[in-house]
């Protein structure tokens, strides 16, 4: 056995808290894979090679577990890497929980990945659970705002000017605590991301480098059946911001064909790709019909400069997102009927809106709601439930996040941009509008001819819509902030109707006042895993 000397720590995990985010450096990984070696070979995990960990850790409730677990630092999961720095994964597996010894064989696996604004993410130099992080991995674009930028690494409460107090940070570190301490396997992929570029100028972490990424990484877990800690058929994605759309397009692309040649570039697995069950926290996603969808729900909206945006701009694109939106034909969870730009306003409000203030409102106390309700007057509370107009909600929420168009920028300055870049090309359009209104100069004022193929790989709705895979996820957990315009709100709305209407198994809701990362019922989540992988219901780290 390759035990190494026991370490602690100790996490405290209250709502929204998160754990240290690991630097990238260029440190010699522990790498069971080599480009020399034969498939087989290099990608069989060693269940030998771990390290003998223990922690505390404070569950939601204020309760504190002694929590031992065997710890695999990074391990290379294709045998012929572009950048193992990225395409390598951290596992932790408990084995003694509060005293008490714990088999992890059959226990759910989490997969969280930590990918944030489509950058790179590396597990590289962690040390311990919860050790996988962001990185920038180079400059991003000039002028660029990384849309969708990974969520604060630490806790933080500030009060808005709503009069309620903001809990923001990472969703995936705290579920990757809160998993281990419940019994759970937390496996933690680094994936390519849209900053890497080599020496010779090349764009190597575009898409759709990180979900063939986040593929070969699912390939190499289930490839490993026996050897590997974890029941392989149980593995629940976790992600947040883009790492949410990553792990949207990873539940809904399960097995899919159209990566095969990507994965065998890098010699993946011979294994499948399919996943059990997704969570995503305000999935940035959808990002050919995003800037539509953003100006239907933000449109009217001034930025926090007080600068109202190019209204007729903002007119084009709200008329592309009703062009779309009639398409889909999706019809509202709870009855709701088609989905439509006309009536979409009115689902929000019904199925999510009031919904999420009613719950947050219930919770306060006499007096603390009394306060917040004089502070917010266009909430009419009659009877525990609180209702409001979609009119009012946007007032409430604000200063918009984003210029139009919010995603393919007209001067190419949106992390989007970067993220469809290529080759030497840093940045490209990857939308018609975008395109044709290029403000640079540089552009041909089309999309070039490979961005339609792209976007099918970078988006769920494509293995939802267009070609329905009957090998997706079947359990989705989905999360969005009310005070988010980072993104629109019919983007993760769009994405569980059409689940909704598939027949699958979804948990979606909206935080109150919370913006962009939030995660404000993490011990909910975990529940929710022991619930659809029915784990738990014997003894502790048995699935019956």
């Amino acid at each position: 056995m390759k035990h190494r000397s026991v370490k602690r720590r100790t996490v405290v995990l209250g709502i929204g808290a998160t754990a240290g985010v690991a630097a990238v450096g260029g440190i010699a990984l522990s790498a069971q894979a080599s480009s020399g070696a034969s498939s087989s070979d290099s990608l069989k995990f060693d269940p030998d090679g771990f390290s003998k960990l223990t922690t505390t850790i404070t569950d939601t409730e204020g309760t504190e577990h002694e929590v031992t677990y065997h710890f695999w630092k990074a391990i290379t999961y294709v045998a012929d890497p572009v950048d193992a720095t990225y395409q390598s994964l951290i596992v932790s597996a408990p084995v003694e929980i509060d005293g008490t010894t714990v088999d992890p064989t059959h226990a759910p696996i989490l997969l969280a990945n930590s990918i944030g604004g489509y950058m790179p993410a590396s597990v590289a130099d962690a040390t311990e659970v919860g050790g996988g992080g962001s990185a920038a991995g180079g400059t991003p674009p000039s002028g660029a705002a990384p849309s969708g930028a990974a969520p604060s690494s630490s806790s933080s409460a500030a009060s808005n000017a709503n009069g309620n107090t903001n809990a923001t940070g990472g969703a995936t570190s705290s579920n990757q605590l809160l998993a281990l301490a419940a019994g759970y396997v937390v496996i933690e992929p680094g994936a390519r991301g849209r900053t890497l570029k080599n020496s010779d100028g090349e764009y190597y972490g575009t898409a759709p480098a990180a979900i063939v990424d986040l593929k070969a990484a699912v390939r190499y877990i289930r490839a490993n059946k026996g050897l590997i800690p974890g029941d392989v058929e149980r593995i629940v994605s976790a992600g947040t911001s883009a790492g949410g759309a990553l792990s949207s397009l990873l539940g809904a692309s399960g097995d899919s064909p159209i990566y095969d040649r990507y994965l065998k570039e890098l010699g993946a697995a011979d294994a499948s790709d399919a996943i059990f069950a997704v969570g995503a926290w305000c999935p940035i996603t959808d990002l050919e019909h995003a800037d539509g969808a953003y100006e239907w729900n933000w449109g009217t909206n001034d930025l926090a400069t007080g600068k109202q945006v190019d209204q007729s701009v903002s007119k084009d694109l709200k008329a592309q997102f009703a062009e779309y939106q009639a398409g889909l034909k999706l019809r509202g969870l709870n009855r709701f009927g088609p989905l439509t730009a006309r009536n979409y306003d009115d689902y929000l409000v019904e199925q999510y809106l009031q919904p999420s203030a009613t719950e947050y409102l219930a919770a306060l106390s006499d007096s603390d709601r009394e306060t917040y309700l004089a502070k917010n007057t266009f909430i009419t509370w009659s009877g525990g439930r609180a209702t409001f107009s979609w009119d009012d909600f946007l007032t409430h929420v604000g200063a918009r996040k984003k210029d139009t168009p919010a995603f393919d920028a007209f001067d190419l300055s949106a992390g989007e941009n970067n993220e469809f870049g290529a080759g030497t090309n840093e940045t490209r359009h990857f939308t018609a509008y975008g395109a044709k209104n290029d403000s640079t100069g540089l552009g041909t004022k089309r999309v070039a001819a490979d961005i339609p193929e792209k976007l099918n790989l970078m988006n769920p709705m494509f293995h939802l819509v267009e070609k329905v895979n009957d090998r997706r996820s079947k359990h989705w957990w989905i999360r969005l902030g009310t005070s988010d315009s980072d993104t629109s709100h019919v983007i993760s709305a769009n994405l569980a109707a059409r689940l909704d209407n598939l027949g699958d198994d979804v948990n979606h809701l909206y935080y109150w006042d919370q913006g962009h990362g939030a995660n404000t019922d993490p011990g909910d989540f975990i529940t929710w895993i022991a619930t659809v992988t029915g784990y738990g219901k014997g003894k502790k780290g048995k699935r019956n």
